[in-house]
């Protein structure tokens, strides 16, 4: 998700987004733990769109 997606986003709509990507996240990192994934840098994606969609929060 790209930043000019985030930002014609609504506050609720992004707060929304933020839970959803928080349990996306630990899915992640549950499947990880159990069996490595095929694509680790999901991960690290993952926290970087939340981050991001954090700080759009807190610009509006």
């Amino acid at each position: 998700m790209k930043n000019t997606e985030i930002q014609s986003l609504s506050s609720s709509e992004i707060a929304e987004r933020i839970i959803a990507e928080k349990e996306n996240l630990t899915k992640l990192k549950f499947a990880h733990t159990i069996s490595p994934i095929e694509n680790p840098n999901r991960i690290r994606e993952t926290k970087r769109l939340i981050a991001r969609l954090k700080t759009a929060l807190a610009a509006k």
